[in-house]
């Protein structure tokens, strides 16, 4: 977290011909961008571009090799990132309060100016005690010091920390939900500027609802941030921001507005370079030609020195996305999953038994495509794994149908990955009679290509090895996937991807996703866990919304 003083300009922060690299790695070179005030910014870009970079430049953390970055007087930064910070010896309250440290100080320092306005003091001394003053509250109220404690336990409660929790120690909290409480101090201090990297990590799908809600209804300041989730991107920003290839480029617009523009601007790039090889091919072909002739070498110098001047356009290394062909899936009976009457009880020693659900009963037919939705706590999970075979329900009946083969993917997934072993040893594996054109190909399809094939799964992030565990799940002859947050740790093209696999998939899925936009764009059936009971909707995830009466902002 970062805390500079507060200042409202025409440019918050302007990074000029800013120059970075990482090694032999260059990041950018030469370019710029600008944070206005009020302005909602999504950064994005291919991962190791340099996004994270820009916010460590942004915070101090790391310095630009050339360039400048200028700060409007009196700013206050707030930053969110996703590394471990540490956590001790307060309330979750306590410890969200705390951000707001340098409010409460300017608090403090007006009760103190109050008690000296109460004093004798001559004309002069009181003018300029009332000037200081007055800048003092403009600023205490600015930043919401009049009702902060109320701030910090409405920004709790709704990143899914109950009232109840707001006195529990932090230490009780696990790794998950310190995370939330740390985005609860960032946004408790209502900085001018929020820097966000990836603030729905970690949250569930009322908590982001809430947080949308809470940045486009309630803060007025700047944003800049990265995340993975597609609807929450184009509903927060209305601007993007793309680091990739050496540069720095601003779109005017949402996420949509910005994918269209640059296919819209690689078409011309690619339609430029086109243009630009076949001019050069027939210069460099009139030059092999006539070099050796003296009648022409007055015109053979004028065109070398001509292709010599010209600037030659490039095209960006973008990820290339490999289609994999998948086998035909294998057919299962028509019914996949029944279930009746069904029940889930947790019993822990010394505790009361806690009821998950009770009387839930539907049917999972071949090549539905499920979603099961429900709020923090309904059991959703704890249902994929009943229909998974990796636990037994407690009371009721659920029968498997015939013939269904069944792939289960749920986080602690990637435990079972052999740390020592490479991505394409850990395909292999689960492909043996596979050739290794196949198996690449695969690999391929989620990302991995070239050497990135021969990373050992410990030096993976959690993204890449989510894919490593989906890729070997669809390498199987599956015809029932059971997902139990797939899109957990994926970027946006890692879920496009995965979206467009699951699209083109002839099995049954049944899932749970906090991605409002996967959710829309790939179930026709939603099961629906409340209060212990659940509800079939035959129709997609806006059917469901719609039937429901939720809330128009999960839309």
């Amino acid at each position: 977290m970062i805390v500079l003083p507060f200042f409202y300009g025409r440019t918050m922060i302007h990074l000029t011909n800013i120059s970075k690299q990482h090694g032999t790695q260059v990041l950018f070179k030469n370019a710029s961008m600008q944070i206005l005030p009020g302005t909602r910014s999504g950064l994005v870009g291919p991962n190791g571009a340099g996004k994270t970079t820009i916010f460590r430049l942004i915070t101090g953390e790391e310095e630009a090799d050339t360039g400048d970055i200028t700060f409007a007087k009196k700013i206050t930064i707030g930053y969110f990132s996703q590394d471990a910070v540490e956590m001790k010896g307060g309330s979750a309250l306590s410890e969200v309060m705390s951000a707001a440290y340098d409010v409460v100080a300017l608090g403090r320092s007006m009760k103190d100016m109050e008690a000296a306005m109460s004093r004798p003091m001559d004309d002069d001394a009181m003018a300029a005690l009332l000037i200081k003053y007055g800048e003092a509250c403009e600023e205490f109220e600015h930043r919401g010091g009049y009702d902060l404690e109320n701030r910090a336990q409405t920004v709790l409660t709704g990143l899914g920390i109950s009232p109840d929790e707001h006195n529990l120690p932090v230490e009780s909290f696990s790794g998950g939900w310190r995370m939330r409480i740390s985005l609860a101090k960032i946004l408790t201090m209502n900085p001018g500027v929020l820097l966000l990297d990836e603030p729905t990590n970690h949250l569930d799908m009322e908590s982001i609802v809430w947080l949308e809600e809470w940045l486009i209804n309630e803060y007025k300041g700047a944003i800049l941030m990265t995340c993975h989730d597609h609807d929450f991107m184009n509903r927060v920003v209305s601007r993007i921001i793309e680091v990739a290839n050496k540069t720095i480029t601003t779109y005017s617009g949402n996420y949509d507005f910005y994918v269209r523009e640059r296919d819209i601007r690689m078409e011309q790039l690619l339609a430029s370079h086109r243009r630009q090889q076949e001019m050069l091919a027939k210069e460099e072909e009139f030059i092999a030609r006539f070099k050796a002739r003296a009648s022409h070498a007055a015109q053979v110098q004028s065109r070398i020195k001509k292709i010599e001047k010209i600037e030659r356009i490039e095209i960006p290394e973008y990820q290339r996305v490999i289609r994999f062909e998948f086998r035909e899936t294998p057919r299962s009976g028509e019914d996949v999953v029944g279930f009746s009457n069904l029940s889930k009880i947790w019993e822990t020693p010394g505790k009361e038994p806690k009821t998950v659900f009770s009387n839930c009963s539907g049917l999972i037919r071949r090549q539905d495509k499920v979603a099961v939705v429900g709020v923090n706590g309904a059991g959703k999970s704890t249902f994929l794994k009943l229909v998974s075979g990796q636990i037994a329900p407690s009371g009721g009946t659920l029968n498997i149908g015939a013939n269904v083969n069944i792939g289960y993917f749920s986080q602690h997934a990637m435990d079972i990955l052999i740390p020592d072993k490479t991505v394409l040893e850990t395909l292999q594996a689960a492909m043996p009679h596979e050739n290794l054109g196949v198996v690449r190909n695969l690999l391929a399809a989620f990302l991995f290509s070239g050497n990135t094939v021969d990373k050992q799964i410990k030096s993976l992030s959690g993204g890449e090895k989510s894919r490593v565990v989906l890729a070997t799940i669809l390498s199987r002859p599956v015809n029932f996937l059971v997902l139990d947050e797939p899109t957990n740790h994926l970027d946006i093209q890692s879920r496009e991807i995965l979206l467009g696999i699951l699209k083109e998939y002839a099995g049954t899925i049944a899932l749970v996703s906090h991605d409002r936009f996967f959710l829309r764009s790939l179930v026709d059936h939603v099961f629906e866990i409340d209060q212990g009971e659940m509800t079939h909707y035959k129709g997609g995830y806006e059917y469901y919304l719609s039937k429901t009466g939720r809330d128009h902002r999960a839309l």
